[in-house]
């Protein structure tokens, strides 16, 4: 009814006219209300789902404060195995649970070309070759040209990524860096600040790489994020 504009059942009446008028104020008004209700509908709808979007966004925060909690417990409780075989294996299987949770692409341990690859991480259009340390003394100079390597067999747009544990000596960062680096290094201190909430991982990977890309060098310490 609220579409009607003609009324032929009001034509050949003696007032037709004020009837017609009438019946046009009335479908204009009736038009008027329809709008209004409707308005009030869509903006009831807008506002439960705003508040449903709010609820499932407090949700999923809890449940990454939750999680996070719960890859920094276990991460804690690794340290008493540093060093060790077990360690390492269990080190490699919390990483890839940090990347899943991370929702980031990564592939777990393989072997290509006969070389064990701790596995893979595809981040922002670049593949990254992980390597991850979980020994007691710091990485050397050895460790990053194995590193290196296994990265020079691959494509051209193949980087590398180590993780270890208890850091680097200052002759491996001094090998890993330089003019054309295709190797970012990570210690646990990135690891804590990632499971701290102040940066993602895929935020830490890009400063590093930004990093390198505008120092040449391949390791930037967690603390010095903010320069």
């Amino acid at each position: 009814m609220s579409e009607q504009t003609t009324f032929p059942d009001l034509q050949n009446w003696e007032d037709s006219s004020q009837k017609i008028a009438d019946a046009t104020r009335a479908v204009t008004e009736l038009k008027a209300f329809l709008k209004v209700q409707d308005q009030e509908i869509h903006s009831e709808r807008e506002r439960e789902e705003t508040k449903k979007k709010a609820r499932e966004e407090r949700q999923k925060s809890q449940r990454n404060l939750t999680d996070k909690s719960k890859l920094q417990q276990r991460l804690d409780a690794l340290y008493s195995s540093v060093g060790t075989q077990q360690g390492g294996y269990d080190f490699q299987n919390w990483f890839y649970d940090l990347l899943d949770f991370c929702e980031m692409q990564n592939r777990r341990p393989y072997v290509s070309a006969g070389r064990q690859i701790d596995g893979a991480i595809t981040f922002d259009g670049t593949t990254y070759l992980v390597e991850l340390k979980f020994t007691a003394s710091q990485s050397g100079a050895t460790d990053i040209d194995s590193l290196r390597s296994k990265v020079d067999d691959k494509a051209d747009n193949t980087m590398g990524i180590m993780v270890s544990i208890s850091g680097y000596s200052s002759v491996a960062i001094s090998q890993a860096s330089g003019r054309k680096t295709t190797i970012l290094l990570f210690d646990f201190s990135h690891l804590y600040l990632f499971l701290s909430g102040a940066l993602s991982l895929g935020d830490m990977i890009s400063r590093v790489r930004r990093h390198a890309s505008q120092t040449g060098e391949a390791f930037l310490p967690a603390g010095q994020f903010g320069g």
